[in-house]
């Protein structure tokens, strides 16, 4: 049983803010963000435009390209950590594009989620189980983001990207892994910081309240400077393939210095890397689907070519899937 990747869709906020915006609320500049993250402007949901509108949106757009009816999805798998309802969105997300007889579940790996959903659906396909999955990266980080600390509310942008992935004799997932480092867990964080709490007797049960995203930002370049060439190569190999026969690299796109550094440890040109950091920024979980669905709508990805999706973030998680793109 092959897995083949039917069509994509992406989808951010109309609302924009570029580099420059940031002068006046905090100390940095157009220049300093730039050179140093590869970031020109990022896509912020106002309050009108929730985690679900963003990828019912994307959702929609990937049905379409495939000229499929929400209702003949048979699994809606929604990769966010950023939910509307702390219990979990996907449900949300069936009802609004109509997939009324589809199952439906969250899947929360922050950077990594979308690769994590994407070889969780093949799984269920291979496996017999689902014929026809719809899977969606999408997250809304602003939301969580202190708009004093310059370290993090530079990087973050909102947005939504989709696949819908069907059994076929043609076999687009060519193989994967996946990794997990939780003793790195406290480099990358949005932790729940109750203040306040009930007393029942002399026992005080916390009130849930979440912080803001929190990051080591020099040992999170360390360790994806590390870990994503090793799991890259460690894909390629198993299946006998060299670097030089990938023909595209679409990683998590969270610093253009990393996606650089990345690229020297492969040996490969940086040509090589498909990139939009420029105009999105850092949107998580909707990197990877977004920069697949625009290298798609620009020819850029061609019919049997070897193409490398690689995420990697909180957790910490990363991992790696090799596509032959058909």
């Amino acid at each position: 049983m092959g897995v083949h990747i039917l069509s994509t869709g992406s989808s951010v906020p109309n609302f924009s803010v570029e580099n420059q915006q940031f002068e006046d609320i905090i100390e940095t500049s157009d220049h300093w963000i730039s050179t140093r993250t590869g970031i020109k402007k990022r896509h912020l949901a106002t309050s009108s435009i929730s985690l679900t509108k963003l990828a019912a949106e994307a959702a929609t757009k990937a049905l379409n390209q495939a000229n499929i009816n929400p209702e003949d999805l048979d699994l809606i798998i929604l990769a966010t950590s950023t939910p509307d309802d702390l219990f979990g969105s996907a449900s949300q997300l069936q009802a609004e594009i109509g997939a009324t007889k589809s199952t439906a579940f969250d899947i929360t790996a922050a950077c990594s989620g979308f690769i994590i959903a994407l070889v969780t659906a093949s799984q269920f396909i291979k496996s017999g189980s689902y014929n026809t999955i719809l899977v969606v990266g999408a997250d809304t980080m602003s939301r969580w983001i202190d708009w004093s600390d310059r370290t993090t509310c530079i990087l973050f942008g909102d947005g939504a990207g989709a696949v819908v992935v069907g059994k076929s004799s043609v076999n687009s997932i060519l193989g994967f892994k996946l990794c997990t480092d939780g003793r790195l867990n406290s480099h990358l964080q949005l932790m729940n910081s109750p203040l306040t709490s009930q007393k029942f007797g002399s026992t005080a049960v916390p009130k849930g309240k979440y912080d803001y995203i929190k990051m080591n930002g020099k040992e999170v370049y360390k360790f994806a400077v590390f870990q994503v060439p090793a799991v890259i190569k460690t894909c390629l190999n198993d299946l006998n393939l060299s670097i030089d026969e990938v023909d595209w690299f679409i990683l998590h796109q969270a610093n253009t210095r990393i996606l650089e550094a990345i690229a020297n440890r492969l040996s490969i040109p940086f040509s090589k890397m498909i990139t939009n950091l420029e105009n999105y920024g850092n949107t998580s979980a909707a990197s990877i689907p977004l920069a697949l669905d625009e290298a798609i709508k620009d020819n850029k990805i061609q019919p049997g070519q070897i193409v490398v999706l690689s995420g990697f973030g909180a957790g910490l998680t990363w991992g790696a899937i090799v596509l032959r793109w058909h």
